[in-house]
């Protein structure tokens, strides 16, 4: 999915940009606020504009990441009806007015979303050393690689000498930064175990090394002087507090950071967007905003049976209010692979998960007219996947207009492969000197 162009807007026109989106939503955040679990009890489809059930009802799911989450030529799209102009400018609002989330210069993707230094070997990195592969799920290590070498080029540009990764749960960044890249870090971890596993890793990487970890070991104790903050994913909160000690530590002088989990968001910052009129997000739009739209397009194109999974718990959704009204939005993982179980196992592992008779007798008819609607299930989640980036736009504009009131530069970089890493916009500050080479962070390989 393309959006805006990551050459940087001025503060004026991200202001009128947070307009804009704020505008957009307004208009249409009933759907990005809607559960999809409420598909049928809450009518959501029946709360469409008529004329755009009639285009979309039973499309195709190849064709709905065509005409809809991918951002195409009109003569490549080639719709086979007319569809009503409301629902094509809320189309290329949405594309139009979110931040870009394709990488420049950074590799291309295989088929399956994959980036191509996995080409070879799908859970190895070919740009990564091995050392620094160990106990390193696929996707980290396309992180740690891709990010360890901004915050290397961002360290020299601002002359940091120390490192601080905030939110560094096992250290592969850390341990990457330090030992692969030649940069001094401090890792900061609140969660006593991960620290533990970080602390093992450590000792296992330098013993692989043959070196002494107490006198060569660059992972140290905090020096006074010029520091770099680093978050990669800090999660909810987290990421607001590396903002709000970038701005106020004198020490600090450079920070990137990696949000995720925008659910999670309780704090505010005194940010210009937040005078504007309808710009609280509800939890839903902020849970949405953290969906792979680029992955949810490649489960489209190939119709992966995976797609019904949303229809199973809409349908089941509506059997277990029909038991016990009181009983809504309950979390119910039946299986980690449920599209594969027949509609009729998963209903019984879900109400036996909720506390209601899984013998009950179905309403046969009743369900086969649900489960029949899967299609029109789908292009409603598709609809809301389409508004997820602008929300996620909203919330970084909101944080950089927050840097660049108080005089500091800041720009935002699609970083990673956003199929295989959702959450790839890094928000890259300094507090001076960065603006001469922005244009090399944004597009290195």
């Amino acid at each position: 999915m393309t959006g805006l162009s990551s050459q940087p807007l001025s503060l004026e026109e991200q202001k009128q940009l947070a307009v804009n989106i704020t505008h957009v939503l307004s208009l249409y955040g009933s759907i990005v606020d809607s559960y999809i679990i409420e598909f049928f009890t809450d009518n959501l489809w029946g709360k469409l504009p008529y004329s755009w059930q009639e285009v979309l009802t039973d499309l195709p799911s190849p064709r709905l990441a065509a005409v809809l989450l991918e951002k195409g030529k009109p003569e490549e799209v080639c719709y086979s009806v007319v569809w009503p102009l409301s629902l094509l400018a809320f189309k290329a609002t949405a594309h139009t007015l979110a931040f870009s989330r394709t990488p420049r210069g950074r590799g291309g993707m295989s088929a399956n979303g994959r980036p191509e230094e996995f080409r070879e070997n799908r859970c190895q990195s070919s740009k990564l050393n091995p050392l620094f592969r160990k106990h390193v799920k696929p996707k980290k290590q396309h992180e740690i690689q891709q990010l360890g070498k901004v915050v290397k080029k961002l360290s020299e540009i601002t002359r940091c000498d120390q490192v601080v990764d905030i939110g560094s749960g096992q250290g592969h960044l850390s341990r990457f930064l330090a030992f692969g890249l030649g940069l001094s870090v401090t890792a900061i971890e609140g969660d006593g175990r991960l620290v533990d596993m970080a602390t093992k890793f450590d000792r296992e990487l330098v013993w692989a090394l043959e070196k002494d970890p107490h006198p060569v070991n660059p992972l140290g104790p905090l020096a006074e002087g010029r520091l770099l903050l680093t978050g990669l994913h800090a999660c909810g909160d987290l990421s607001v507090a590396l903002l709000r000690h970038f701005t106020r530590c004198p020490h600090v002088v450079a920070m990137t950071s990696v949000a995720c989990c925008y659910m999670k968001l309780t704090t505010q910052e005194d940010a210009w967007v937040a005078g504007l009129p309808g710009h609280s997000l509800s939890y839903k739009a902020r849970e949405v905003a953290c969906h792979a739209v680029e992955d949810y397009a490649l489960r489209l194109r190939s119709e992966s049976p995976a797609l019904r999974t949303h229809c199973y718990r809409a349908t089941l959704e509506t059997l277990i209010r029909a038991a016990d009204p009181a009983k809504r939005r309950l979390g119910v993982q039946t299986s980690n692979k449920a599209h594969q179980l027949a509609f009729e196992e998963y209903a019984r592992l879900g109400l036996q998960r909720v506390g209601l008779d899984p013998a009950a007798p179905l309403d046969r008819a009743c369900v086969d007219a649900m489960l029949a609607q899967q299609q029109n299930v789908v292009a409603f989640f598709s609809l809301a996947l389409l508004l997820a980036p602008l929300v996620e736009t909203l919330i970084l504009l909101d944080r950089m207009i927050y840097l660049q009131e108080q005089g500091f530069q800041c720009r935002l970089i699609p970083l990673f492969n956003p199929s295989f890493s959702p959450r790839n916009l890094v928000l890259v500050a300094a507090k001076a000197g960065l603006d001469p080479a922005l244009s090399t962070l944004a597009g290195e390989d």
